[in-house]
């Protein structure tokens, strides 16, 4: 059974040797042209296919999208795709709203609605323009990060409790690689020992939308990674693992990173909430308070546009501060 919330039946698409959950629904009152069914499951059909093997995206993009799409199904009804219209799509907001849902969780929705009308346009069908779906105006992201000092006390944790060697050396490598490089924690899971190289301090990863990019270890994190590896003595092709009885020698879950920053975060006194995120966020404004360009944050942290990193422009009052008095630094 695939992994895909909307599915109804399940197709095998043999180019790939892999089964992809399209959401194909019966509907007996629904009359079939010749060539083409123009309701909006047959076009969601298409367009997951589209999403597969001309965009070769992520199962889980492909997942959100079917999932965002059959949201508005449900909304309203199996209509013809030239039949969209603003109010439908009005209903809709309201809905997911009426759900409880946060408005950039909506707008999610709505711009799987918008990249599904585009993929109708590019293929000449009939429905409303994309350019018609606007999004609604949410606040500016605010982005929660660790101060130096957080970082140096959040760094010692794994060392203040009592628990095996391994343990300390694999969870302070994973600290100081997560901070020292800006990775996303679902890289972080899957790299493997062979990816890494030691010598020039230097490896790659695929990150979000297939792309590759280049990554960098500090002295600290390549040092911690060395103590880790010298302490390990399984053949495990991971280079962070499971230390678990029942999972020994796999591959780290997300959740067991989360959990486990969580818990040293709270050990070390930080009342903010501390997630992997946060630590690819201090990677990234410690970087531009000191002085890196914009443009190449965005490159160490796989951005595809300049507009997700211009977040972490963001400083503190004091750094501001020091900025300003700039200003005055040669009337003394």
């Amino acid at each position: 059974m695939s992994p895909y919330n909307t599915v109804q039946e399940e197709k095998t698409f043999p180019k790939k040797n892999k089964k992809i959950a399209v959401s194909v629904k019966k509907h007996s009152n629904k009359k079939k042209n010749s060539w083409e069914d123009d309701s909006f499951q047959y076009w969601l059909d298409k367009f997951v296919n589209h999403l597969i093997y001309d965009k070769n995206v992520s199962d889980h993009t492909i997942e959100n999208y079917t999932h965002r799409l059959n949201n508005f199904i449900k909304c309203v009804g199996n209509i013809s795709v030239h039949e969209i219209k603003q109010m439908h799509i009005l209903d809709f907001r309201i809905r997911l709203a009426q759900q409880g849902l946060a408005e950039k969780t909506v707008n999610y929705n709505v711009i799987a609605l918008r990249s599904f009308c585009k993929f109708l346009a590019k293929n000449d069908i009939e429905t409303i323009a994309p350019e018609k779906i606007e999004l609604a105006k949410i606040p500016p992201r605010q982005v929660s990060y660790l101060l130096e000092e957080e970082i140096m006390r959040l760094m010692e944790m794994p060392f203040q409790i009592d628990q095996e060697e391994l343990k300390q050396w694999r969870d302070f490598a994973i600290l100081q690689t997560l901070f020292g490089t800006g990775l996303r924690v679902s890289e972080l899971i899957n790299l493997k020992i062979s990816d890494i190289n030691l010598w020039t301090k230097q490896f790659s990863v695929i990150g979000k939308g297939k792309k590759m990019r280049s990554i960098f270890l500090t002295n600290h994190a390549l040092f911690a990674i060395q103590q880790y590896l010298s302490c390990r003595s399984d053949t495990s092709e991971y280079l962070f693992i499971s230390l678990a009885h029942n999972a020994f020698g796999k591959a780290l879950t997300r959740n067991s990173i989360e959990r486990m920053i969580k818990d040293y975060a709270i050990m070390a006194g930080i009342s903010k909430k501390v997630t992997p995120h946060t630590l690819r966020h201090s990677f990234a404004t410690t970087l531009l308070k000191n002085g890196a360009d914009i443009r190449s944050v965005q490159q160490l942290l796989g951005h595809a546009s300049i507009m997700t990193t211009q977040i972490y422009t963001h400083v503190d009052d004091k750094y501001l501060q020091e900025v300003h008095n700039l200003l005055e630094k040669n009337d003394h």
